[in-house]
């Protein structure tokens, strides 16, 4: 497309500038005919990521916001099919999202490569902005009745599966305390059930109407973007749009901008909410309080540091106190929202019933007591300074950093982005803040949390209540089909067929053709350079200008270590160690010794360090560090202990690894906080219907020598009270166990390393590791890097033999995954084709979408396969019903295999494209490209351009091998006497579940 004319564009440029601390540029435009604005941040990499944010405020619960959000997927003024967006979306690379927020409604555009996301952004604005709203599409896709007299409909599913949630009901109480009547932050902008039962499609077009207006709308574009392409297209949309939309003259009041302020509290408040838990044993308390004008930069960084201050680690007043010692929480939590007022907010977990109103106090008394005394202004500096890395850290590493505060400043600061750049340009905020005395911090301690007014929830699980809604949701479900009667059920289902049919008109294939596929050769992808030190040789010894910096420092150090090299201020490594030299019968304390590791005292340069000291000492070197499964580099069989330090701590680092393995206490008084933290846990990991479904189909599928089952919440609830029970008789034989599990863990054999920085700058990359090496039994060969096959169980070697249903009193939907065989390994000859099966039924208004989730039956499902393990996967998320969840993919699944149902030419193109996407969605950023690459070669035992392979291959795939994987491997899911399958369901869906468990 040709570039406009300078004096033809209404699109005029209102702001530009830089951060100082990354790589980032900011431009702001906006149009004098309609108001729309858009800011662009231009930033390196192969995803182009867009957010078109508007304000939208209500004063109700009725869910309108939702529901259009999720309306406006159903077809255009120009376009009306639904699911014709996400059709287009696919095959230009790009994918499509939304969410709904109490002060916000934002659509989402990710795609790889420039010309992708500007082939399908005019068509989105316009989803947006002119979308057809019929009364058919609000009445399948927001509530309705089925035929047997059932409730269903995608967002009635959505918010069935999330209302009587402990955290909703929490959140929902804080708000109304914190927020009058009249005040949009009180209502439920989802929808509550018992409204979306009675919302109108009118209803939702007038506010449509109030609020999507395009001066009320910025788009938000991170990437490498071309600002003169995307002013010729946001003018040519203009020119389509303009006299469908309300003029930029005519009034328009500004949502929270220009609505009534928000009073101040004007007294504590504290009050009790129940949510339905058959297990009463623990609660949470949810603690509010407002904050600090949004335009106050100043005053907002000040309480990111208070909070790192007062709760960001296990050494700080508040976690320390409540959680380490007195162990009254397994943690503190605090987050803030962003509000013409800044909310503020503090989450006690894990906290005794019995002691909900006590704990409470005391979190006020430790935070009063707190201010009272002077500050630790040495740790106060610390946590400036670690702030101040992380913030660097995360602008350089995170992609999509920039997109949050670019949102807020739509919301609710200037139009002519003064706050925007005030906020973000430089961090002098931070250079002022190093400067305030104690005084000024426990002043400022004093006005937004210690004397500040407060709203305090106590969440108490109630077994009554979760009976109590079972009962009533049953007489109410019953009441409904014997008012309908046969009669009415039958017209009722007569009706669904017709919506349906209205809204599932074929999109013509000429429409789809029209748009074009892009050229790959849009998409930059990031390089890295690898390189190889000590045993990693073995896989080969690159030829490149790294590999010689790696060399000039290798004495013959046997380490296997992995370089990726890129353009980066830090260094991010990672230890991978083997789990398999553990003993079976110490495998269920690996939890223990996990979550024990960053909190205990250590023995360093022969001096004993209190875990307290050891921390602020790790603080102080470091930007990150964590230890956990190796699930985030490609295999949850392994551990892995990640760092992120600034260049310049590299061997300061290296030092605090060893410390760490070797050189760790292990203290009764320590393990006795873990354990505890750790026990009161189980109860709120057991109340989420997805999580409980997952933690029961690893039970089944893996043995007992896997480490990801030994921390299964299962076996930790099973476990754990037994290793405490040991701790208070006989805390000897505890330590000599977690002593074993070190010495297990710790040989020179389970060891891998994974160092990813800019190379050139990195002093002594090979032989600063010698301090580890030191402490090894280095004359150790290398163990085969662990693998989620050797663990797994006789039924997952052969599924088809295993049924599970567990009733569940805290969630209203049901869940349900089931498992059978797939190909094994990554170079299995049917894996292109296979990807291809999974990304054609699963795509946005896919068959798996238009079938289940676009007829209500459930909020979302998905095939997946595992390379690693030989098996493939089907889930269903959110479901009224499974059962009728399952019998729609089945038949979806066996009209393709028959023959009976053809696969289109577009949906194909689809399929591929969405795979591109997921290959660039892999690697964003330097670091996640880094990562793939050592994941591919290390991990996987693939080459490190296998995508780029991959990519090829599925382009070749025929329609053919697309049918013969799906008889092969993805119906069987779906056959009991192949499949295995586990559901999870909401007590009163226990009869609907057992359909399905019959069948298998």
């Amino acid at each position: 497309m040709p570039a406009m004319k300078p004096d033809r564009t209404h699109f005029k440029k209102i702001q530009n500038f830089k951060v100082d601390y990354a790589i980032a540029e900011f431009t702001q435009y906006e149009s004098a005919r309609t108001g729309l604005r858009v800011a662009v941040v231009d930033r390196k990499g192969p995803k182009i990521s867009g957010w078109f944010t508007l304000a939208t405020e209500i004063h109700d619960d009725s869910g309108a916001p939702h529901t259009l959000e999720h309306l406006c997927f159903m077809g255009s003024k120009n376009y009306k099919y639904k699911g014709i967006l996400d059709k287009l979306a696919t095959r230009a690379y790009s994918s499509t999202n939304a969410w709904t927020a109490t002060d916000n409604t934002t659509y989402t555009l990710t795609s790889a490569g420039w010309e992708g996301f500007a082939q399908i952004l005019p068509t989105y604005l316009e989803h947006i902005l002119l979308p057809t709203l019929t009364d058919a599409g609000c009445y399948t896709e927001v509530w309705h009745i089925d035929g047997t007299g059932n409730d269903a409909g995608v967002v009635y599913s959505e918010m069935q599966g999330v209302q009587n949630e402990q955290g909703s009901l929490m959140d929902l109480s804080a708000r109304r305390h914190l927020y009058p009547e009249g005040n949009g932050f009180r209502y439920e902008t989802g929808g509550m059930m018992e409204q979306l039962r009675v919302l109108t499609a009118d209803r939702i077009r007038k506010f449509h109407r109030a609020m999507y207006q395009p001066k009320n709308l910025r788009l938000v574009l991170i990437g490498e973007v071309d600002h003169v392409n995307l002013l010729d297209i946001l003018e040519e949309f203009e020119d389509s749009i303009v006299d469908d939309v309300p003029s930029i003259d005519v009034p328009f009041t500004r949502p929270w901008v220009e609505s009534k302020p928000t009073p101040p509290l004007e007294k504590d408040i504290v009050d009790v909410v129940e949510f339905p838990e058959e297990d009463e044993s623990t609660g949470e308390i949810m603690i509010a309080f407002f904050g600090p004008e949004f335009q106050n930069s100043l005053e907002n960084a000040g309480i990111d540091v208070l909070l790192i201050y007062l709760a960001g680690s296990s050494v700080t007043i508040l976690e320390n106190t409540l959680v380490e010692k007195e162990h009254l929480a397994s943690a503190v939590y605090n987050w803030t929202e962003n509000r013409p007022n800044q909310l503020i907010w503090f989450n006690l977990s894990s906290v005794a019933t019995k002691k909900l109103a006590d704990v409470e106090k005391r979190f006020f008394e430790v935070l009063r007591e707190a201010t009272s005394k002077p500050f630790d202004m040495d740790y106060m500096g610390d946590s400036i300074r670690r702030f101040r890395r992380q913030v660097v850290y995360a602008a350089e590493s995170g992609h999509d950093i920039f997109s949050d505060p670019i949102i807020y400043d739509h919301l609710f600061a200037d139009r002519e982005g003064k706050d925007l750049e005030d906020s973000l340009a430089t961090l002098k905020a931070l250079d002022t803040l190093e400067k305030w005395t104690d005084r000024q911090w426990r002043d400022f301690a004093d006005k937004y949390l210690a004397n500040n007014r407060h709203v305090s929830i106590l969440g108490t699980p109630s077994a009554k209540l979760a009976k109590k809604l079972k009962k009533d949701e049953k007489a109410r479900v019953k009441a409904q089909q014997e008012k309908l009667g046969e009669d009415g059920l039958k017209k009722l289902a007569e009706k669904l067929d017709v919506m349906k049919a209205e809204n599932d008109k074929e999109v013509p294939e000429e429409i789809l053709e029209k748009f074009k596929i892009p050229e790959t050769d849009s998409i930059h992808f990031i390089p890295s350079t690898t390189a190889r030190s000590g045993l990693a040789k073995k896989m080969g010894v690159p030829d490149n200008d790294v590999q010689q910096i790696i060399d000039k420092d290798d004495s013959d150090t046997p380490l296997f270590i992995h370089f990726e090299d890129i353009p980066t201020n830090f260094v991010h490594f990672s230890l991978l160690i083997n789990t398999s030299s553990i003993p079976v019968e110490l495998k269920p304390l690996l939890p223990l010794y996990l979550v024990n590791f960053f909190v205990t005292p250590v023995n360093k340069d022969d001096k004993d360090i209190g875990f307290e000291e050891m921390i602020m000492r790790l603080e102080q070197d470091t930007i990150q560090y964590n230890i956990g499964d190796g699930s985030a580099a490609g295999n949850s069989e392994v551990l892995r202990i990640k760092f992120v330090v600034e260049i310049p701590k590299y061997s300061t680092a290296i030092s605090w690894v060893k410390t760490l393995l070797f050189d760790s206490v292990f203290d009764p008084e320590r393990l006795k906080a873990s354990l505890a933290k750790m026990i009161a846990e189980i109860p709120d990991e057991k109340r989420r219907g997805d999580s409980m479904a997952d933690a029961v189909d690893s039970m089944l599928h893996f043995n007992n020598e896997s480490s990801i089952r030994a921390q299964n919440t299962l076996v930790k609830a099973l476990y754990l009270r037994r290793i405490n029970k040991l701790l208070s008789t006989d805390p000897s034989a505890v330590i000599a166990r977690m002593e074993s599990v070190r010495k297990a863990l710790c040989s020179f054999s389970n060891l891998r390393l994974l160092v990813i920085s800019n190379l050139s700058k990195l002093s002594n990359p090979v032989s600063s590791w010698k301090l580890l090496t030191d402490a090894l039994d280095t004359p150790l060969g290398l163990s085969p890097l662990d693998t989620r096959r050797a663990v797994l169980s006789p039924a997952a070697l052969a599924p088809g033999s295993l049924t599970h249903i567990i009733p569940m009193g805290t969630i209203d939907s049901s869940y349900a995954n089931f498992a059978a065989l797939g190909p094994l390994g990554y170079d299995h000859p049917l894996t292109p084709a296979l990807k291809v099966a999974i990304a054609y039924l699963d795509a946005v208004e896919g068959p798996m979408w238009v079938g289940i989730r676009g007829t209500g039956l459930a909020y979302g499902t998905n095939f997946a396969h595992s390379p690693d393990t030989g098996l493939a996967s089907f889930s269903i998320y959110r479901s009224p019903d499974s059962f009728k969840a399952y019998r729609a993919a089945r038949t979806v699944l066996q009209e393709f295999v028959s023959g009976k149902r053809e696969f289109e030419k577009s949906a194909l193109d689809g399929a591929i494209s969405t795979i591109v996407v997921g290959f660039a969605n892999e690697q964003p950023t330097m670091v996640g490209a880094a990562n793939v690459g050592f994941v591919n070669q290390v991990v996987k035992g693939i080459p490190k351009d296998w995508g780029t392979t991959m990519l090829k291959k599925v382009r070749e795939v025929s329609r053919e091998q697309i049918r013969e994987v799906m008889e092969k491997f993805l119906l069987p899911v779906l056959e009991p006497e192949k499949a295995d399958l586990v559901v999870t369901c909401a007590s009163i869906m226990e009869e609907v579940s057992r359909s399905l468990c019959v069948i298998f």
